[in-house]
């Protein structure tokens, strides 16, 4: 039994990718797609009908609305392939903005429904700002799921789950990435930072008793994904299933209830200004919220050029 099929009796597996043959390759559970792989997908021939069909088929539309059809066509084809579910991500310029990105999600789900795809089947993602998982709490009241990206503290971790979302992707290698630049050194194993974080909130979800999922995301290797065993999902890029599936080495769960239970975390309090003054403490959580922000903005603007190139 190789590596991957070893982690999915421990862990629900997700596709991170836009990549239809992907999905089929490596049969994850969900998959998960950002405004990144959108556009990294639209630019390979295999995948420029759905481009070209979602301009053609909504011409005199907005270049936002076409976006947002887009973004269907691609959560469509990918629920031809995954049984569970898909996530479909928000525009990264209304991470401040909790009533459009409360619209926005509604817009999303009603576009899915009227595809014939019911709500529980889509997870909407959303920045976890302060206004995003507001966004989510009203949201997840109306019954829509949200899945909670671009999360990097313990703080963002908790406001989430006390908000309701149906899932959190804390980004495991952003997190790494941080602390290599910052010291110069590669961290692997048990002792990585985005490691240690992920099993830090998730001892807390389960000493606590929260129900939102806890899906690790952004690896950069697979000692963080093996190091991660017994996590809710992981979310894991086509590179990675593939190494996953060419080894087979043993895995074991390394995270469990029991030890979470037994853990001496001290509950946090957290409401905007305790939430706000632990993330700017956090200068890696402050820097790569930001930064997150900036990048798929940027991608969601160059996929509006693209479009516009074909108008």
């Amino acid at each position: 039994m190789n590596q991957l099929e070893q982690l999915k009796q421990y862990t629900t597996v997700v596709a991170d990718t836009g990549d239809f043959q992907s999905m089929q390759a490596y049969t994850p559970r969900d998959a998960t797609t950002n405004p990144s792989l959108i556009l990294k997908a639209v630019q390979k021939p295999e995948y420029q009908p759905l481009l070209a069909q979602a301009v053609a088929k909504n011409a005199g539309k907005s270049t936002d609305e076409i976006i947002d059809q887009l973004l269907i066509s691609f959560g469509l084809k990918i629920l031809e392939i995954v049984p569970g579910r898909v996530s479909t991500e928000t525009d990264a310029r209304l991470s401040f903005d909790t009533e459009a990105t409360v619209a926005k999600g509604r817009q999303l789900i009603a576009l899915y429904e009227a595809a014939g795809i019911p709500r529980e089947r889509i997870l909407i993602k959303i920045a976890s700002t302060w206004e995003g998982i507001r966004a989510a709490e009203i949201l997840e009241k109306d019954g829509i799921r949200c899945n909670m990206t671009l999360l990097f503290s313990l703080a963002q971790a908790v406001a989430c789950a006390e908000a309701g979302a149906q899932l959190i992707s804390p980004f495991v290698g952003r997190i790494y990435d941080w602390y290599k630049k910052q010291t110069g050194q590669e961290i692997f194993g048990a002792d990585d930072p985005g490691v240690l974080s992920v099993k830090k909130i998730y001892n807390y979800y389960r000493k606590f008793g929260y129900k939102t999922e806890i899906m690790g995301a952004s690896f950069r290797n697979t000692s963080q994904i093996l190091e991660l065993a017994g996590c809710d999902l992981l979310t894991i890029s086509p590179d990675l299933l593939q190494k996953l599936s060419d080894s087979t080495n043993a895995v074991s769960a390394k995270l469990n209830k029991e030890a979470a239970v037994a853990s001496d975390l001290q509950k946090l309090d957290i409401n905007e200004k305790s939430f706000r003054f632990a993330l700017n403490e956090d200068a890696m959580a402050t820097e790569k919220l930001a930064e997150g922000i900036r990048l798929f903005c940027a991608d969601t603007i160059k996929l509006e050029q693209i479009i516009e190139n074909m108008r």
